[in-house]
Order: structure tokens, then sequence, then C-alpha cells
């Protein structure tokens, strides 16, 4: 499905309509492209500060968080690249700590566009490109890549030296790209391995374990896998990460959920390892503290939408749209609701698995009420209905949009014993669209 963006911004809105008139208008895999691209523009990532690659199904995000606020809070400056942004594009190029300027953004997008406009390459191949020169000329002392998709055949995978890669949770999810089984879409993923580079990875089943440690072994990287070179545990409300350097206790991650210092000890095991980033221990505690990632069971503020709901009732949001996602939400709900009654508000694109994420969450329901993505390709509100209900979710309708469906919920639970939380859920696009109705840009 394809990436989509609009600026307000028009300097900005005439590449975008650029980039939308000249590339496919799908997602495509490769590196033919984005190659040539780059060779057209000078190959600015082969100038880039030391990068640090992180690939995954789930997680790798919040990864990229965590080692952000690490690396700054030592003081140094750090360019991001994720995907996909929530409201603005400008989210996916964050220089030397600060998002994008639309001033900044514009020239660049149109110096790829004119140099590489007939090569027929996507939006994210574009994307990158722009996101590559703006790192090669802009001061810092590391930079972090999101893989968009996969990671053999993603565009990010032209980086030739990381000083350091890893791979967060995996999980079924694209598999129209990446193969029908979570051992394929394992061997994608470890497909960012490098000659020489360490790559650090999380505890998988045996069998995604092997074939992990075979695409490391055919690339010449040396394998650093939790549970022998590197592991923790929660102890005491404690982080405690372990490897043969030592020790390192963190407080746990203020991002909310239990699968949080999974990544958040993957991210400490990709800075004690690469040999060029060196942080103090107090850097790992600061990550923990201060690490953000919009979307990822994150409690809304008071804004236009919240209001719609009594004031003790809370808004929760999460983007997650797959299985793997849904254990993930799941537990981290368990956590967050109490024992108190949970409300869902779902929206999922039309590629996507409903059954897949709701069927560890539905115990948990009191509720469903589904609605569509405007914009995007998205299941019928009333088939996602049907399928909630198949799933034995006590469904209570359709709702033309978000706010609809918090002022129905808003009016059925008014006056409950103890108030009951909400969560909006299924993707990351409409979680875009929450933030932006509630006046909660990513920042």
């Amino acid at each position: 499905m394809a990436d989509f963006a609009r600026s307000a911004d028009p300097a900005v809105q005439r590449q975008l309509d650029r980039l939308a008139a000249l590339g496919p208008g799908a997602d495509i895999l490769g590196l033919e492209r984005i190659t040539r691209l780059l060779e057209r523009i000078g190959n600015p990532h082969l100038s880039l500060p030391p990068v640090l690659h992180v690939a995954g199904t789930n997680g790798k995000g919040s990864t990229c968080a965590f080692l952000r606020a690490a690396i700054e809070s030592a003081g140094m400056q750090v360019h991001v690249y994720s995907s996909p942004h929530l409201v603005r594009f400008n989210e996916r190029i964050r220089l030397a700590g600060k998002l994008i300027e639309d001033a900044q953004l514009a020239p660049l997008l149109e110096e790829v566009l004119d140099a590489g406009g007939d090569i027929g390459a996507s939006f994210f191949e574009v994307t990158t490109a722009a996101a590559f020169l703006a790192f090669a000329r802009t001061p810092a002392h590391a930079c972090i890549v999101e893989v968009g998709l996969g990671g053999r055949l993603d565009a990010t995978n032209v980086i030739p030296s990381p000083v350091a890669t890893g791979i967060a949770q995996l999980g079924i999810d694209h598999q129209a790209f990446l193969g029908d089984t979570i051992e394929a879409i394992a061997a994608e993923k470890a497909g960012i391995a490098k000659r020489g580079v360490y790559l650090m990875t999380m505890r998988y089943p045996e069998s995604v374990a092997a074939r992990v440690a075979e695409a490391a072994a055919q690339a010449g990287a040396p394998l650093m896998a939790e549970g022998s070179a590197w592991r923790w545990l929660v102890r005491d409300g404690q982080l405690r990460y372990t490897d043969a350097r030592g020790t390192i206790t963190t407080p746990l991650p203020a991002l909310a959920g239990p699968h949080q210092p999974a990544n958040l000890a993957l991210a400490i095991a990709m800075l004690r390892f690469n040999p060029v980033i060196r942080l103090a221990n107090e850097a790992f505690t600061a990550a923990a503290l201060g690490a953000r990632w919009p979307a990822r069971m994150q409690r809304l503020s008071p804004g236009p939408l919240t209001a719609y709901l009594p004031g003790d009732v809370e808004l929760w949001l999460d983007g997650g749209h797959n299985a793997a996602a849904g254990e993930a939400v799941a537990r981290a709900l368990a956590e967050i609701r109490d024992g108190r009654d949970c409300h869902l508000v779902l929206g999922m694109l039309a590629n996507k698995d409903p059954e897949g994420l709701l069927a560890p969450l539905a115990g948990q329901l009191a509720s469903v009420t589904t609605v569509p993505i405007p914009d995007h390709e998205h299941h019928a509100p009333a088939d996602l209905a049907a399928r909630a209900s198949a799933l034995g979710v006590p469904v209570t309708g359709t709702e033309v949009d978000v706010e609809s469906a918090l002022l129905d919920i808003g009016n059925r639970v008014a006056g409950d014993g103890r108030p009951p939380i909400v969560l909006i859920l299924g993707s990351l696009y409409l979680a875009g669209e929450v933030l932006q109705a509630n006046d909660e840009l990513p920042g």
C-alpha cells in the first residue's frame, strides 16, 4: 500500500505532488532504483555520521527512540530517519535533534526529484535519498536509521558500513513482500547484517533464531544474540542488563507497556557493542526515562478529542496493526486498565489482519466500535465489526469517524461507578488523524 503525505507548506506540497505523479504509487522493494538515485546526487549515504541501523516487525521505532535519548543525553547531536510519519511528513527526518523545517525540506525534495525523477523511484526511496542528503550535509555525532520494510531489499540497506545493526521483535506482517512464514520474514530482516559489524538480536524461537544466525553467518556479521551475548530481566521495579563487560541497572522505561524493557535492552546492547559511540552508564538511565515515541500506548492529554469523554475517562492511543502488536498491546492493557472496562475504537487498513490483532485482546474488551481511516484503503467498518463479533468481542456498532465513536462511548459510560478507559487502535495512519484532531503534534 502506497505511502501518503500532505503538507500545509505550499512549497513542500508541490514536491509531494511531483513525487506522487512520478513514483509508481505502490510499495516496491529492491536496491537498484535507490542506488541509481543516490549516485545522481553524489552518494550521500557514503558520508553519513556513524550509523545505527534497526530492523524488526514491531519495536524498532521504540528502540530508535531509546537510542536517540541515550546519545542526546550525553550532549551529542543525532540524525534520525524513521517511518511512517503520523501527522507531518517532516517527522521522518530529524536533523541534529530537530525535525526538518519546511524551508529545508522543500528544496531537498526538489533536488532529489530533479536529479532522478525519471528513475521511477518510490515514495520511500525518494524520502530515503532526501534524508541521506540532509544527513550528509549536516554535522552530527550519530545517525539512527529505521528500516522501512523488511531489511534485505529495503532502501535503507544501501548503507555499507553501519557501526551496529539490531533486530527488534519479529512477527508476521507484510507477507506479500517478505514471505508467509516468520522464518522467511526473519531472513529478510536479517538482511541488514554487514561483514564485520555486530548484529544484535532479541530472543526468538529456535527456528527463527536459526534463520537469523544463518543470514548473519552468510554476511560475515558477528551475531550478538540475547541470551548468549547479553541478557536482561526486570527485578524490583528496575531493568538489569548484563553482558561480558558487566551489569547496568536502569529505571523501567517511561514508555508504557511490558514489552518496552526488551526494546530498551536491545538499544543498550547496540550502544555497548558498537566500536564508535561510547556512553557512560548514566545515558541508559536517561534513555529509560526520556524516550518518547508517539502513538505507542500513549495516553492522550486533554484536548478536543478527550473532551468527548467524561473527565475521569482515560483515552489511550496505539498504532499497532498486526498479531505481534496485538499481543504487546494486550499485555500493556492488562497493566493499564487494572480491572477497569476497556472500550475499543478500531480502524484498520485493508491489507491488515483484524483477527490477528484482536485475538489477544478479545477477553479484555467491554465493547468495540469500528471506524474508517480517511483517505486510505481500509476495512469497511461493518466488515470489521462482523469480524470482531466472530471473535466473541461485544460490538456496539460502526461510526463515521473517531469523534462520533468517542461521543457515543462517552454517553454510554457517563456515570459508571468506576471510570473505564478507551483505546484507539489499528493503524498508524489513524493514529496520526487522532493526534492531529487532539492538537498533539509529534515534535
